[in-house]
C-alpha cells in the first residue's frame, strides 16, 4: 500500500497529462492518416434525424417564402410599371430574396436526400458518401459577402 503523498503525486501526474479529446475510433494514434480501429458504427437513426431536421428547415424556408410573397401583394412584385425609384428597389430586393430562398430550399432538399440515403446505406462506402456531399458545392454556390451587388451605383 502506498503513502498518501505517493498516491497524490501519481494522481497529479496523471491529471497533468494530455487532456485533449479523442474520437472513439482514433485509437490514440497521432495524425488522421493513421486511421482508427474501424469500430465506429453509423446509426440509421442519426442520419434520419439529421435528414428530418433539414427537411423541417426546408419547410420553414418555404413558409417564409410564402409569407414574403403574401406581403408583397399590392406592392407590385411582378409589376414593371410605376416610376417610383424606391418601388423599383423594393421589387429588386424582393426578387433577390425570392431567388435566394428558393436556392436555400433546394440545397436543403439535396442535403436531406443525401442524409437519408446515407442512413439507408445506399452509398457503397464512406468515399461515395463523401463524394455525394462534396457534389453539393458544384450545384449550390454560397452567396457573396454582405453588401450585395452595387451594379455601378
Amino acid at each position: 500500500m502506498s503513502t498518501f503523498e505517493a498516491e497524490w503525486a501519481r494522481m497529479k501526474r496523471e491529471a497533468s497529462g494530455d487532456t485533449g479529446m479523442t474520437l472513439a475510433s482514433a485509437d490514440n494514434k497521432p495524425g488522421w492518416e493513421q486511421g482508427g480501429s474501424g469500430n465506429l458504427k453509423s446509426s440509421k437513426n442519426a442520419w434520419t434525424t439529421a435528414g428530418t431536421a433539414v427537411g423541417k428547415l426546408r419547410g420553414d424556408i418555404k413558409t417564409a417564402l410564402t409569407k414574403l410573397e403574401e406581403e408583397q401583394t399590392g406592392l407590385g412584385a411582378g409589376s414593371k410599371s410605376g416610376g417610383i425609384e424606391s418601388a423599383a428597389a423594393q421589387r429588386e430586393l424582393y426578387h433577390s430574396w425570392k431567388r435566394y430562398l428558393k436556392g436555400v430550399s433546394g440545397k436543403c432538399g439535396a442535403i436531406q436526400d443525401r442524409l437519408e440515403r446515407a442512413g439507408d446505406h445506399q452509398y457503397k462506402n464512406d468515399g461515395a458518401t463523401k463524394c455525394a456531399f462534396d457534389g453539393l458545392d458544384a450545384l449550390y454556390k454560397d452567396t457573396k459577402p454582405v453588401g450585395g451587388d452595387s451594379r455601378g451605383r
